[in-house]
């Protein structure tokens, strides 16, 4: 009934697989490489004409965009929500979800992209890697601003001034609440998970030492069993065998 194509490193696909866990649910795990520019083969764009991943296929049905495929399996398979029932709170759980795809979301691509993706162009030419980006329906201009040797420092500051601003909203929301948005588990935690990770996978967990509120939720987000399930051995590599 369900296929995922996901990538092991992917941030989306983190998301995607924690709904899957929470849920319980089974699906078919079809993982693409990005070394291997599986997300631009043909055959997947004509799932997915972006190239990028996550896209969720259910009976013959193409979902795409892990924010919208999370909401999507939500009303699918109600039986475990992961949102809250009063129209009230499921708006201010989606504004902290839609916060967190404009803000950290892609500001965690700078110190991610310069500690992965340039280590898969050590070799060829300056042309090889333009004709690369060309290739990229969404991420050319941001693959041609990265060029061959990364973002430059001003850049990932900026970046990393954007997620601690983000820690620093997260610390005065979980005063309030057990979890992000609500007492309950709910996508917007998922939904910013997969960055806080990324932040710890790249030795930039110091940035919110100084929380205690975030370094007591990112505790209690590891421990659920679901966490285990959705960064499985290599999922957290970003080495360029990935």
């Amino acid at each position: 009934m369900l296929t995922l194509y996901n990538a092991s490193i992917s941030t989306c696909s983190q998301k995607v697989r924690m709904v899957l866990a929470e849920k319980n649910l089974d699906w078919v795990d079809r993982r693409l490489s990005f070394s291997l520019r599986e997300h631009l083969a043909p055959e997947y764009l004509r799932i997915n004409p972006n190239g990028v991943v996550p896209s969720l296929v259910h009976d013959g049905g193409v979902v795409i965009d892990s924010s919208v495929i999370n909401e999507y399996l939500d009303d699918a398979f109600p039986a475990v929500p992961m949102r809250p029932a009063k129209l009230i709170e499921l708006a201010h759980m989606r504004a902290w979800r839609q916060y967190i795809d404009e803000v950290p979301t892609p500001s965690i691509r700078y110190p991610s992209f310069n500690a992965y993706f340039v280590a898969m162009f050590p070799q060829g030419s300056d042309a090889d890697f333009e004709n690369y980006a060309a290739r990229l329906p969404l991420r050319k201009d941001f693959y041609l601003k990265m060029g061959r040797t990364g973002f430059p420092q001003s850049e990932v500051d900026a970046a990393l001034g954007r997620l601690r601003q983000t820690l620093e909203r997260m610390e005065a929301s979980l005063k309030k609440t057990q979890w992000l948005a609500h007492d309950m588990f709910t996508l917007a935690d998922i939904s910013i998970m997969p960055t806080i990770v990324r932040m710890e996978d790249l030795f930039l967990a110091h940035i919110w030492k100084d929380l205690p509120a975030v370094t007591d939720w990112y505790r209690r987000l590891r421990a659920r069993p679901a966490f285990a399930i959705t960064y499985y051995p290599g999922s957290r590599d970003l080495g360029p065998s990935c």
